[in-house]
């Protein structure tokens, strides 16, 4: 933005040791914001300290201390202490990346809105989490400078569920890490193989936290019935952080014993790239996303990939993933004309990689500085 760009504080404190799509998230706009020459520092968890200073070397790194260990300590910290420091470091934004916010700061604020979810499908949901983001959602839309949102879908939800106005949501899409997702080599694709212990059978590959809204007992049983008669079937492999849906369980139990249904569970970063890339296909049958960043992670990886049409995952794929349905019956159908199909796999997985190199961090730090200035010169309007 050049002469008069304010100055940002990133509270990167609710940000899980285990980085989900919230997690690289922050990390990869922080780097990117970094590399543009933003004006930022980065308020983060003491164990984060050497990340972000990696991520970030010319930003200035304030490590909170471990009164925002717990979420109640540090929703805490973030009412009382975020203002302070906003002031102490003479910054003149605040970037709240996870629906919650201070609600007395001192600063221009700006939040990030991931998705509707917790308004649009509650079951997929705690009914504690989704009453907290409901209810921070709304105190946002209400209370912060601006709100950032990664999709129109996202957007389009919030004003219909909130009745938020248009111009009160700025909409930023995500972009992709290429130096973690890209078209892996022979060497990361038998890394990632060993890792799920999978060493040379063709499998299909899943990755993200096992929660309802990932619809993960329909991929299992769609599976099954997709494989079940065919001579040498690939494995269905699952990787990510163990969620609070029972029915994987179920779905898992009733699986035919012929067929392997791996669990791999949190896989390192260095071995997603061989891991989605090496599989014969992705498939993410979620039940709505906010953005979709695991679908275009793995396209970026040169996979083939089968998602759902809901939510934001058509403004990800476009053309180039294949799309199905959210029940069981749905997944098999779609996955059997995959399998069966080796040559649209590989043209989907052309397009994807395409496709992937559309979305940047780049990009997405560039319109997060139009906001921050935006919402800076709005608070000193008043």
């Amino acid at each position: 933005m050049g002469r008069g760009e304010p100055s940002v504080l990133i509270d990167a404190t609710a940000v899980p040791a285990d980085r989900g799509g919230v997690g690289r998230y922050v990390d990869s706009l922080t780097q990117a914001l970094d590399a543009d020459g933003a004006l930022i520092s980065v308020v983060c968890q003491p164990r984060d300290v050497e990340l972000f200073a990696r991520l970030a070397p010319r930003s200035r790194i304030v490590p909170a201390g471990p009164s925002t260990v717990t979420r109640t300590a540090r929703l805490a910290w973030e009412q009382t202490t975020l203002p302070m420091l906003a002031r102490r470091l003479n910054v003149q934004v605040v970037h709240s990346p996870h629906y919650t916010m201070p609600l007395a700061s001192p600063v221009a604020s700006v939040v990030t809105l991931h998705d509707a979810t917790f308004f649009t499908d509650t079951v997929l949901h705690s009914s504690v989490k989704a009453r907290f983001f409901r209810t921070w959602t709304a105190t946002a839309l209400r209370r912060a400078t601006a709100c950032v949102v990664p999709s129109h879908a996202t957007a389009n939800e919030l004003m219909r569920v909130t009745h938020a106005r248009p111009r009160a949501l700025e909409i930023i899409e995500h972009g992709v890490d290429v130096e973690r997702f890209h078209p892996p080599s022979a060497t990361e694709i038998k890394a990632a193989r060993a890792a799920i212990g999978v060493e040379t059978a063709p499998y299909i590959a899943f990755l993200g936290a096992l929660e309802p809204r990932k619809n993960v007992p329909a991929l299992i049983r769609g599976f099954a019935k997709a494989v079940e008669r065919r001579p040498d079937p690939p494995a269905l492999v699952l990787a990510g952080q163990p969620g609070w849906d029972t029915q994987v369980e179920k779905a898992l139990d009733a699986a035919p014993l012929r067929l392997r249904v791996i669990r791999a569970g949190y896989l390192p970063f260095d071995t997603l790239a061989g891991f989605l890339g090496g599989a014969q296909l992705v498939a993410y049958p979620s039940l709505g996303e906010g953005f979709g960043l695991p679908v275009l992670e793995a396209m970026a990886c040169g996979a083939c990939v089968l998602t759902t049409r809901r939510l934001s995952l058509p403004e990800v794929g476009g053309d180039a993933v294949a799309y199905c349905g959210v029940g069981a019956g749905d997944v098999a159908v779609a996955l059997s004309e995959l399998l069966d199909a080796p040559a649209r796999r590989a043209s989907l997985a052309e397009a994807a990689l395409l496709r992937a190199k559309e979305f940047s961090w780049a990009t997405s730090a560039e319109r997060h500085r139009e906001v921050y200035g935006k919402a800076w010169l709005s608070h000193r309007r008043g």
